[in-house]
């Protein structure tokens, strides 16, 4: 089973690159946003949980995450592999996953980390803010932010990757196509 952990800053391309593996290798895609709408949506035990912890203000916990990925993993027992989107963006959260996903007999096979220098993310985004109609595409200073926050709290779980020799750092740069190029021969030579 093929388990890719797709990662990098806001503006790295992650939903473009997602989309192109998804489509390549017949994976099933768990953004932890669109599951967390989809169980409350559905009205699930874990959903009306979570749905009551967001009503309050308050982030839903990695248990009920975890819970929700478990899900979907079950709803899936047919699927070549997953892309994570989102998930984890901690080593608490990166510890949970291995953990189920080792109950399923499974593991993540690679962490593929998308490089993108921080002038150019702001660019991406600013211009992504045009057409989206994001405004936290809109806000330079936003933008600078959420860059800011990956750089010190989500991209250090690069480290916990690439201890498990499971890191590949992939140039987020060029067109869509050779950056799909590159992270299709990584994948290949797994």
């Amino acid at each position: 089973m093929l388990n890719l952990v797709l990662f990098g800053p806001p503006g790295a391309g992650k939903g473009t690159q997602s989309n192109l593996l998804i489509d390549k290798y017949n994976l099933v895609h768990l953004s932890t946003g669109d599951i967390l709408r989809g169980e409350i949506t559905a009205g699930t035990s874990l959903g009306v949980e979570a749905k009551a912890i967001m009503d309050r203000g308050d982030l839903v916990s990695d248990e009920i995450v975890i819970g929700m990925i478990s899900s979907k993993l079950d709803n899936n027992p047919n699927a070549n592999g997953f892309i994570f989107d989102g998930f984890p963006r901690t080593t608490a959260q990166a510890e949970a996953l291995d953990a189920l996903l080792k109950g399923k007999e499974t593991s993540i096979s690679a962490m593929l980390s998308l490089k993108v220098e921080d002038a150019e993310l702001i660019k991406r985004l600013l211009a992504r803010g045009q057409d989206s109609g994001r405004p936290d595409d809109k806000n330079e200073s936003i933008i600078a932010n959420r860059i800011n926050e990956y750089n010190n709290k989500t991209a250090p779980l690069k480290d916990f990757y690439a201890a498990q020799k499971k890191l590949s750092e992939i140039e987020g740069t060029g067109t869509v196509g050779n950056i799909a190029q590159k992270l299709i021969t990584v994948i290949d030579s797994l």
